[in-house]
């Protein structure tokens, strides 16, 4: 088992979003073992760049090759149009007297001339094949393109933001105006894809609505999507609406088989239904998730929204902020740092102008190269595959790679008085539009934002928001080596931008003489 010790320090001030993941580590008994992780540096870097700014750019270019393309193409055909009206007109006026026009030696020359040479210059012309520059620019820029995977977490992180924050009707109207009937429909087949049906509904019947009100789809009609929704529905239970979709569908259709089979299917479920008198009908189960899954998800949909803090007027008033030396530490006597109590149990306070811009800055493009999606170990297969619950791509940086990442583990030692020397490599994680990190412990991360990216613990009703290069910390272990499971926590997902994370994880090995075992717990 491990204790946590979280700093979150908040890059710049950004946009952004997160999952949310769980990570239990080793279980002991008593004894403050020798590979249980003492604590964890958790660093949030927040920043408007990465790879989707990056993205922006690659896009700007091709537009800009795009209209390149255009240019020369209207110039290739503007060439050819005026050879076309001259000819033209010499060609009328030459077959209108064939006889007087070839009896003039010069016609008769610039005729052949034409025929021989100067048709096959227009022929020339015409394959000159402008398209080159255009097609060799995108093939370049293609291997940086998002892939279906990418496309699809960014379809899962809308819904999860307007699931998360139950945004009022009137915003809720205004993202929606933005999506198209196409982009409806491709929400909703993700979910499709997922098994989410209750979304894919929600989604499908958006589509319908924009449809309905006048707007005109480009590659989706009134069938696929009602083709979606009678599956989606029928999977929850609810075989007449099912029913009712499908023959909706079919007046569309008539010859539409998949339709025609589940009509009858459907038509001969409810009259089973209907013979023994009992009613299928479901709630909604989303995902299939456990009842305790969705209790915990409650709470902490409920805590990002700022709602159902269990901070009472009386416990606020003892949290406090101070100048922190760590018992007169020789780098912080003179100038020591601004320590502010975020919670009193267990204790979680923040450490605030942790890290300048440009050291910052420096992890983030140090960590760039390096990003790939979040795993986790699958023990079923053996094999590492995406984690489900974290949405992320992460690097892994050495202290001995850079001088600053190397100054950053010593401020952590310092701050903390823990041994970092036992520590693993300095994790960078970023998280894109959406991108979340479900409730989970530590034993075995933040940053300052327009709106979102709180980090929340379910357990004890606790929120606390991210500020730019600010450093939160709290163990997650007591003394006596036991998790302390109320540091349970979760990422908010960040409404706007993109969110960058960087954690420490500090083992427990090497910290005996500086956070002594104790059968006593945190209060």
């Amino acid at each position: 088992m491990a204790i946590e010790f979280l700093l979150v320090i908040v890059f710049t001030p950004s946009l952004a979003h997160s999952d949310v993941f769980a990570s239990i580590g080793e279980v002991g008994a008593g004894l403050c073992t020798f590979w249980r992780q003492l604590a964890i540096l958790k660093s949030l870097l927040v920043a408007v760049a990465g790879h989707m700014t990056d993205l922006l750019f690659t896009e700007r270019d091709l537009v800009t090759s795009l209209k390149d393309y255009i240019r020369a193409e209207e110039n290739k055909l503007a060439q050819i149009k005026q050879w076309a009206d001259k000819l033209d007109l010499l060609s009328t006026a030459a077959t209108s007297d064939p006889d007087g026009f070839l009896g003039h030696p010069v016609n008769a020359f610039k005729l052949i001339r034409r025929l021989n040479t100067e048709w096959s210059e227009l022929e020339h012309l015409v394959l000159t094949d402008t398209a080159d520059a255009f097609l060799s620019n995108l093939t370049i820029q293609r291997q940086h393109f998002p892939s279906d995977e990418d496309q699809s977490g960014a379809a899962k992180a809308l819904t999860r933001l307007l699931d998360t924050y139950q945004f009022g009707a009137v915003l809720t109207f205004k993202i929606l105006s933005v999506l198209t009937v196409d982009d409806c429909f491709e929400l909703g087949r993700v979910a499709y894809s997922e098994g989410d049906y209750y979304h894919t509904e929600l989604w499908m019947l958006q589509a319908l609505r924009q449809m309905e009100k006048g707007e005109t789809p480009g590659v989706v009609d009134a069938v696929m999507i009602l083709d979606h929704l009678s599956y989606s529905v029928y999977q929850q239970g609810e075989l007449e609406r099912a029913l009712d979709f499908t023959k909706k569908l079919l007046e569309l259709d008539s010859t539409h088989q998949r339709a025609t089979g589940n009509r009858k299917y459907f038509e001969y479920q409810l009259a089973k239904q209907n013979k023994v008198a009992q009613s299928e009908q479901g709630g909604r189960d989303e995902n299939h998730q456990p009842n305790d899954y969705r209790s915990e998800r409650k709470k902490y949909e409920q805590l990002c929204r700022g709602e159902g803090l269990k901070m009472t007027a009386r416990r606020q008033s003892q949290l406090f902020c101070r100048y922190y030396d760590n018992g007169r530490h020789p780098k912080y006597v003179i100038g020591p740092v601004k320590q502010e109590d975020e919670w009193d149990r267990p204790h979680i306070v923040r450490y605030h102008d942790i890290l300048s811009n440009r050291e910052m800055e420096t992890v983030k493009e140090l960590a760039k190269p390096r990003l790939r999606r979040a795993t986790v170990h699958d023990p079923q297969t053996g094999q590492l595959t995406t984690a489900p619950y974290r949405v992320s791509k992460s690097a892994w940086l050495g202290a001995f790679e850079h001088p600053v990442v190397d100054r950053i583990n010593q401020r952590i030692e310092d701050i903390t008085g823990l041994d970092v020397s036992t520590a693993e490599d300095l994790q960078v994680a970023n998280y894109g539009v959406g991108g979340q990190y479900e409730p989970h412990y530590d034993f075995g991360r933040m940053s300052e934002v327009q709106a979102g990216g709180a980090t929340v613990f379910t357990d004890i009703g606790a929120s606390v928001s991210p500020k730019k290069g600010s450093a939160v910390f709290w163990y997650n272990l007591h003394p006596s080596g036991d998790g302390d499971y109320r540091t349970r926590h979760a990422a908010c997902p960040v409404l706007l931008g993109n969110k960058w994370v960087s954690n420490k994880w500090i083992h427990e090995r090497g910290q005996e003489f500086r956070r002594r075992c104790d059968l006593q717990e945190d209060v």
